[in-house]
């Protein structure tokens, strides 16, 4: 584990074996109250994977030190859009870090980063495979520094055959499946609205992450934790793969509609669309009462699921006939009463909005002073560690002093 440390700029775990009594201190002085109080992160990773699993490890109390390169991570270029000339993309995913920039090709920078791996708890990197043992890195190194340190990996398709393709959502979106299911039959395939499978693959890492925590907590070992965009990918389609894998079907676009489902897709009300998305028979018999048609969930054609599905054509006109005597506003008021599970489709802003509207406050500001960012809330709420930003995303190598104080103290502390 880590040495404590008086310095007011991080604080590492000084307890027993079981993780209890850390000291939670973050990078301001402040107390920290998050579950991973006291945990230490030096995050090699860049762009979307990496960072994603980092920020939520940090929203949750760890100190993480974000290494960045001389010119910055990638996404700080990544613009439109732009908040006071900062690219939101960098501004999403990199609230609550510590940034210092260092060239790992420079012999001094490069000794930084090994002092920083001898006083983390965690590693994450998601380099091209082969380029952190060519910078003395790699697992194996940074085990012999720090051997009970987490090591986490991340690549696009693996170490071995796969090694040489780069790891880009998009290529991973094609190559997985996914594509092939998005958008209509008479379409070309299409890619989601968002770099899915790098957020399914930072979800799996701070996972990962976490359990390698607890056994390291049990035992004091370290270990790797190894992740690729595909491999998330596959486990991401969850019943998608599943239906190649373990039923020997391969799935094909279906637009909005579900394979498994019906009424489970957007439908046409008076004057637009609204999801309506009937998971079971009950809730069948449930809908065809709101819209005053109960005889329609007595026929044998719909009333289970198997047969729904098997009529769906002249079940869509029949409920589409009803629909369009209301609104989609309209409906979604009615039909929500009534404990249907549906959603008006809408833009960016109006789920945020919608959020808002529900209570469930998205948006929060990361930082204090002058420097406070409006970002969206971490997912997770906890009764008794809650978690909190107090650091807005960093300005590249803006805790580059503070970074190699608190590093040197480290250093003077493991020899006293």
């Amino acid at each position: 584990m880590t040495q404590p440390s008086s310095e007011p700029g991080f604080g590492g775990p000084n307890g027993p074996a079981d993780g209890r009594d850390r000291p939670a201190v973050d990078g301001l002085g402040r107390e920290g109250t998050g579950p991973l109080a006291g945990v230490v992160i030096a995050d090699f990773s860049r762009v979307l994977a990496g960072p994603y699993a980092t920020m939520l490890l940090a929203d949750m109390g760890a100190t993480v030190i974000k290494v960045e390169g001389p010119d910055g991570d990638d996404t700080r270029t990544y613009m439109p859009p732009v908040r006071d000339g900062e690219a939101t993309f960098f501004l999403a995913v990199n609230r609550n870090k510590h940034s210092i920039a260092l060239d790992l090709k420079d012999p001094q920078d490069l000794d930084v980063a090994r002092s920083l791996i001898r006083s983390a708890d965690v590693m994450i990197e998601n380099f091209k495979p082969g380029n952190m043992a060519r910078l003395g890195l790699d697992y194996p190194a940074a085990a012999e520094l720090k051997p009970d340190i987490i090591y986490a990996s991340i690549t696009g398709f693996g170490t071995g055959a796969g090694a040489h393709i780069p790891g880009y959502d998009l290529l991973v979106q094609a190559a997985s499946g996914m594509m092939s299911l998005t958008g209509d039959q008479e379409t070309q395939p299409y890619r989601a609205g968002i770099a899915l499978f790098d957020v399914i693959t930072g979800l799996h890492a701070a996972i990962g992450i976490l359990g390698a925590l607890h056994h390291k907590d049990r035992t004091g070992e370290g270990q790797l934790v190894e992740l690729n965009l595909l491999t998330s990918a596959l486990s991401g389609m969850v019943n998608q793969s599943a239906a190649y894998v373990t039923g020997g079907v391969v799935p094909t676009r279906m637009g909005n509609e579900h394979p498994s489902m019906y009424p489970y897709a957007p439908m046409q009300t008076g004057d637009g669309m609204i999801i309506i998305a009937t998971g079971n028979d009950a809730q069948f018999v449930r809908l065809c009462g709101a819209l005053a048609i109960p005889e329609v969930a007595r026929d044998p054609k719909y009333a289970t699921t198997l047969q729904r599905n098997a009529h769906r054509d002249e079940l869509r006109e029949i409920l589409h006939a009803v629909l369009a005597t209301q609104s989609a506003a309209q409906w979604f008021s009615e039909l929500s009463d009534a404990g249907l599970p549906c959603a008006p489709i809408q833009d960016v802003r109006g789920g945020v909005e919608f959020a808002e509207r529900l209570g469930l406050q998205p948006v929060v500001l990361a930082g204090s002073g002058s420097r406070k960012i409006p970002t969206l809330r971490h997912p997770v709420e906890y009764s008794r560690t809650p978690v909190d930003y107090p650091l807005a995303p960093p300005e590249l190598n803006e805790s580059s002093q503070l970074v190699r104080g608190w590093l040197l103290q480290q250093k003077t502390l493991a020899h006293a």
